[in-house]
């Protein structure tokens, strides 16, 4: 079972749950990663299926709810800004420098759809953050200015947004989006039927994978700071730790395929692994440019 704990960051403090190896023993100092979750993602969901798997397999863990999502604290709520979840992340390695058998040398990210963007934007100035690895990472402010989301560009959606945001202000009503239809019913009424789509929503959406403290909203005003921003900015000069990305074994309709790509011939030291659902299919190739650093994880 995980342990509870509170981080502090700044005026606020961060729910996060520490997942420990079997035998963790604090007068040997061990490596240890910190999670970065998917958007509307709250701890519990995916960050706890990676976090227990990397204990079983002898690393600390830790996953946490982003400031103003979750049980974590921030006002006003639902806020998905990109800036202040890559602050969580150095807020969160702040905490694990300090926990008694964690080794400070150590310590990696591991981020996962919308949280991979995230971890690698952050670890470009992070260098806390000795290993860092992707699975299906997103881009999110070139999904947010892509045709999807911006059908008209990113110009056009920028101006409805202003629109919006004086609408809130004159009304002291904040708008809400949803991240995901909350129902496979919604989806297909919205015209959304693809697999990328539906599965989410089977497991975010539903008792598999679904938990009290995700509310599946996203504040409207996160979409202007989402569009301004670029997770893999100047990965290529300042991402030097050792990294791996992991992609699906072909392409979807969220552009994850594409930003793993992306990230992999930005970066001057990564290797890629790709993978099917069927067992042992796994692959992974490293950049002819790929350093010798090693992580002694």
């Amino acid at each position: 079972m995980p342990q509870h704990i509170s981080i502090p960051r700044g005026a606020l403090e961060l729910a996060a749950d520490l997942y420990l190896p079997e035998g963790f023993d604090a007068a040997e100092p061990q490596a240890a990663v910190v999670l970065a979750t998917p958007g509307s993602s709250v701890k519990e969901q995916i960050g706890a299926n990676y976090a227990s798997r990397l204990a079983e397999n002898g690393f600390a863990a830790l996953t946490f709810d982003p400031s103003h999502q979750g049980q974590s604290g921030g006002q006003p709520r639902d806020l998905e800004d990109p800036y202040r979840r890559g602050e969580d992340i150095s807020y969160a390695i702040d905490e694990l420098s300090t926990i008694p058998g964690i080794d400070p040398q150590r310590i990696g990210a591991l981020g996962i759809c919308a949280g991979g963007g995230y971890a690698v934007h952050t670890a470009r100035t992070d260098h806390r953050i000795k290993a860092i690895a992707t699975v299906v990472a997103g881009n999110m402010g070139e999904s947010w200015r892509g045709p999807g989301f911006s059908p008209n560009g990113p110009a056009a959606t920028l101006d409805d947004l202003a629109a919006a945001r004086t609408r809130e202000v004159i009304e002291q009503n904040l708008e809400r989006v949803n991240w995901l239809p909350d129902t496979l019913e919604d989806a297909a009424a919205a015209g959304f039927t693809d697999i990328d789509t539906t599965q989410a929503i089977t497991y975010y959406r539903t008792p598999r994978g679904g938990s009290e403290h995700s509310t599946n909203r996203r504040l409207r005003r996160s979409d202007s700071l989402l569009l301004g921003y670029d997770a893999f900015h100047l990965v290529d000069q300042l991402l030097t730790q050792p990294l791996q990305v992991i992609v699906a074994g072909r392409q979807g309709n969220t552009g994850q395929y594409e930003a793993g790509m992306k990230l992999w011939r930005l970066a001057p030291t990564p290797s890629i692994c790709s993978s099917s659902r069927a067992p042992d299919t796994t692959r992974c190739t490293t950049s002819p440019d790929t350093s010798t650093r090693q992580w002694n994880g």
